[in-house]
């Protein structure tokens, strides 16, 4: 079972502590940049020589996708030695569940991935002249509950591989986790175009929400990631999850006691 450690404020002297939380704060603003600044793109508000990009609805959302998918990859990738690559208030909350990282820790870890989203989409728009941040929104006919609930279902498949090729020991590619989480969120995106955009990430939907003052049924985006991450792993962890070697690799540096 998952189990939750508070933590204490003395790890704010550990040399990786402050590492992590800057780390966690750059990473998500150069994830939310470039994945933002894909989906700006794709949805044709983007201008090149005074026409607009994309026209085919197939085309941009394959390519909202792979752009979601790449950066994951190579952001998570970059960021494993630094603070884990969260890059997700979800993912954070449900290591914490699975006592991979303190409840302390966490909590600046999240609020440094929303400072981070919310700067991106911020430069985002004075970049381009003020041009809106793609909100996530609720697709048409889908209401609020099922919102919650497709969220739910794709941040727990999310969770789901982090753990299977990451934190499990029993993992058959080693140092792929990364990249076949990159690939579920690029699924994820595209299954989730007739649903709720498929967000996962809390902090992905609250930076251009900032940005853009649009708060529409925004905390769908909230309850349907922290229900669905610690959901995957506390199943993970009781049914799946194979017992430790000797040197278990996880997202964080082993907890050390106070």
């Amino acid at each position: 079972m998952g189990k939750l450690t508070l933590g204490h404020r003395g790890e704010a002297s550990e040399p990786d502590f402050f590492r992590g939380v800057l780390g966690e704060l750059v990473l998500t603003f150069l994830f939310v940049f470039i994945g933002v600044g894909a989906a700006m793109t794709a949805d044709g508000l983007l201008h090149t020589g005074g026409t607009t990009s994309g026209s085919n609805a197939g085309g941009d959302l394959t390519a909202v996708a792979l752009g979601q998918a790449l950066v994951v990859s190579v952001i998570a990738t970059a960021g494993f030695h630094i603070s884990g690559g969260h890059v997700n208030p979800a993912v954070t909350l449900s290591l914490a569940v699975g006592g991979h990282i303190t409840l302390f820790r966490s909590s600046l870890y999240i609020v440094a991935q929303m400072v981070g989203s919310s700067a991106a989409c911020f430069l985002l728009r004075w970049l381009t002249g003020g041009l809106a941040t793609p909100v996530h929104a609720l697709a048409a006919g889908v209401g609020a509950v099922q919102g919650v609930v497709a969220e739910t279902v794709f941040t727990f498949s999310l969770l789901l591989v982090i753990y299977a090729t990451i934190l499990d020991p029993r993992k058959l590619l080693p140092g792929a986790g990364p990249l076949l989480t990159g690939l579920l969120v690029g699924a994820n995106s595209i299954a989730g175009a007739v649903l709720s955009g498929a967000s996962m990430n809390p902090a992905r939907s609250f930076g251009p929400a900032v940005a853009t003052g649009v708060w529409t049924h925004h905390w769908v985006y909230w309850v349907g990631p922290l229900a669905g991450g610690p959901l995957a792993v506390l199943v993970y962890e009781c049914f799946f999850m194979a017992a430790a070697p000797t040197h278990e690799h996880d997202l964080l540096p082993q907890l050390e006691d106070p």
